[in-house]
C-alpha cells in the first residue's frame, strides 16, 4: 500500500512539474512552486526527486514511454487496417495527425521534453536518454521503411535512417512550432504534409 501511495506521489509530482514546464519552462519552474502546487514538504518533494536534475530525467523518461505507447496505438492500428505497409504507414500518419491535432493541450510531452534537454544540456545522464530515444525513433520508422521498401522501391535514392529521422524531426519540430505560433493544428497540418512526402516517394506514378 505504501509503495502505491508513493507511486501516486510520484505521479503527482510530475503531472504538476509537466504543466509548469509547458506553461513557463523548466529552467523557470522552481521546486518551490512544485511544492505549493502538489501540497507536499520539502523533505516529501526530496524523497522522490533529489534536485531538478532527477525531476528532468523523470520527466523525460515518461515522455519517451508516453510517446512509444502512442506510437504502438496508431500504427497497430493502421496495420490492423491495411495490409500494404505503405497504406499501413500512411494510414498511421494520419491518425497520427488527429491525436496530436489539439496540440500542445493533448500531448504536451515534447515542449517538457525540449524544455528539459535544453536547459538541463549539461547533464551527460539527461543527454543519453534523449540520444536513446531518437535512435529508438529511427529504429522504429526505419523498419516501417524497410518493410515499404520492399515493395514499393523508392522513385528516388534515399538513406532510410535519414527518411526515419525526418518523421522525428517533423514530429519534434512541428510540436515546438505549434507552441511558439499559437497554432495547435500546425503539427496536424506539418504531418499531412509529410504524409504527402511519403506517399509520392513510395507511389509509382498513374
Amino acid at each position: 500500500m505504501a509503495e502505491g501511495k508513493g507511486a501516486q506521489t510520484r505521479a503527482r509530482i510530475l503531472d504538476a512539474a509537466q504543466a509548469l514546464v509547458v506553461a513557463k519552462g523548466f529552467g523557470a519552474t522552481s521546486i518551490e512552486e512544485l511544492i505549493v502546487a502538489t501540497g507536499l514538504t520539502k523533505s516529501g518533494f526530496f524523497y522522490h526527486f533529489k534536485d531538478k536534475n532527477q525531476l528532468a530525467k523523470a520527466l523525460l523518461e515518461r515522455y519517451v514511454e508516453a510517446d512509444e505507447r502512442v506510437y504502438d496505438e496508431v500504427f497497430g492500428r493502421a496495420r490492423e487496417l491495411a495490409e500494404d505497409p505503405l497504406q499501413a504507414f500512411l494510414i498511421g500518419l494520419k491518425l497520427l495527425s488527429e491525436v496530436l491535432a489539439d496540440m500542445p493541450n493533448g500531448h504536451p510531452g515534447c515542449l517538457v521534453a525540449s524544455s528539459c534537454y535544453y536547459d538541463r544540456l549539461f547533464s551527460k545522464e539527461i543527454q543519453d536518454i534523449n540520444r536513446e530515444a531518437v535512435l529508438l525513433w529511427r529504429r522504429r520508422f526505419r523498419a516501417m521503411f524497410e518493410e515499404i521498401a520492399a515493395t514499393h522501391p523508392p522513385r528516388a535514392a534515399i538513406d532510410l535512417d535519414e527518411l526515419a529521422d525526418m518523421v522525428s524531426t517533423v514530429l519534434e519540430g512541428g510540436i515546438v512550432m505549434s507552441k511558439a505560433l499559437g497554432d495547435p493544428r500546425s503539427i496536424e497540418r506539418q504531418l499531412l504534409v509529410l504524409r504527402t512526402f511519403v506517399r509520392l516517394l513510395f507511389e509509382k506514378p498513374a
